[in-house]
């Protein structure tokens, strides 16, 4: 029966088709509209790391006076300071962690085969990779003693290495930052992470780094911050060291904790710690203040996802509610003018539930035609998204489960304005029609 309900609805496309294309055409553009906004809004909201999002956790520590603030919800500072970043990297507990900042350099190797060019650099400490999942196309990480003996070894990405030695495996090779030679130890895989969850204070959906190097060079080469940059009173910085020591935030901590109970005995750690800081005169606070947040809670502290985002698919969503409302006056129309036919069906024996079946079946076939022609439409708009603003080109792009959800949507939305249309025509009186023949 259901497919017979298909011939009978694509029959009523022939027979009628301009208004079936308007229709069409109308859930079309709805549709591609509303998947537009909502695919950037489900990449900004999609978990960038779910195997391990709810074991990384940034930290974050209030080492100001009371009463100052940096301008969050809590007054907590996304960042640390050098010194509290290297006291806490230092400690044995937790076993997995990770210090680092964004930097940059210029890039080159010593000669005119390439016109030297300025890279983000992120330097890191060596568990970088293995704690936000990075792997590797050739080589690994820096070593324990080279991070010590703080080498100029370098990681980069699979798209420096094309750029710099035509993709052939580099291990051992040397390039130039600035005036400093390094030497390549890893060439990492492509690494899709649409959400730069570890470093959203320079941009969340900003493209990842290309080269990574110890972050014990830090003090040795005196490297300048290409992040972001606060402090909460005056002190005179006449040198690299004092910058080092000054009440500045611009470093990140990240630490995994296996479970509850490692938060848990983390955050008494770092309770003692803040203590300790306090006794020494650093600052004056009547309660020590920290924060230990997963990623998903990191992002939705930081706001990553605006309320302007959420207003944006709203308004998507009632742009297809407009669309809906045309399609549902044309429906009317057509399902209305062919009454004397169902009149005639219903008295030959037709019930109404089959002739209701019948143009929900014909609605559900217009809303696939409309869904189908909607993912073209959408595509369309992510390009000019991605074209426009490179902030989004990692995010302005449909996968499975979007491309999955435009025809379903379109189906379920024609389903919704066809129904009572379609409940109307069930009730035609067979009489009527049977005496006007």
């Amino acid at each position: 029966m259901f497919f017979y309900y298909i011939d009978l609805a694509w029959r009523s496309f022939k027979r009628t088709p301009f208004v079936s294309m308007l229709m069409v055409l109308a859930i079309a553009v709805g549709i591609g509209i509303t998947m537009t906004s909502l695919s950037v809004y489900y990449m900004m909201a999609m978990n960038p790391i779910p195997d391990k999002s709810d074991r990384l956790h940034v930290v974050q520590l209030n080492t100001m006076d009371e009463g100052q603030s940096q301008g969050s919800s809590d007054n907590l500072p996304q960042q640390l300071t050098y010194r509290d970043a290297m006291a806490l990297y230092q400690q044995d507990f937790p076993e997995n962690k990770v210090i680092h900042m964004r930097s940059g350099f210029a890039v080159h190797l010593g000669d005119s085969s390439i016109k030297p060019f300025l890279e983000a650099t992120r330097m890191a400490g060596r568990d970088f990779f293995s704690m936000f999942n990075l792997e590797f196309q050739y080589g690994g990480a820096w070593s324990v003693e080279q991070e010590q003996n703080a080498a100029q070894v370098a990681v980069i990405s699979q798209s420096l290495n094309e750029k710099l030695f035509g993709s052939e495996n580099s291990l051992g090779k040397t390039f130039y930052l600035d005036d400093k030679v390094f030497q390549v130890v890893g060439v990492l895989d492509e690494w899709n992470l649409h959400t730069r969850f570890y470093d959203i204070t320079t941009g969340a959906f900003s493209r990842t780094e290309n080269i990574f190097i110890p972050f014990s060079l830090v003090p040795v080469l005196e490297v300048p911050s290409w992040g972001n940059t606060n402090g909460w009173k005056y002190q005179e910085i006449n040198n690299y060291q004092d910058r080092l020591n000054a009440e500045i935030f611009w470093v990140q901590l990240w630490v995994e904790l296996p479970n509850e109970q490692a938060k848990a005995q983390y955050g008494q750690f770092l309770q003692a710690y803040l203590s300790e800081q306090e006794a020494l005169g650093r600052f004056e606070r009547e309660t020590p203040q920290y924060a230990l947040r997963n990623v998903m809670e990191w992002l939705d502290y930081s706001n990553v996802v605006s309320d302007d985002n959420r207003v944006l698919v709203g308004l998507s969503f009632m742009f297809l509610i407009v669309c809906l409302a045309n399609i549902l006056g044309l429906l009317l129309g057509k399902f209305l003018k062919r009454a004397p036919e169902i009149g005639v069906r219903r008295a030959l024996g037709a019930r109404k539930r089959q002739v209701f079946a019948q143009h929900i079946v014909e609605v559900s076939l217009l809303g696939l035609f409309g869904g189908l022609l909607g993912i073209g439409i959408a595509q369309l708009g992510l390009w000019g998204v991605r074209a426009t603003e490179n902030y989004y080109s990692a995010l302005a792009t449909m996968d499975l489960s979007m491309l999955l959800a435009a025809p379903s949507i379109s189906i379920i939305a024609c389903i919704i304005a066809g129904l009572y249309p379609a409940w109307l025509v069930c009730k035609t009186a067979p009489a009527i029609y049977l005496k006007t023949q």
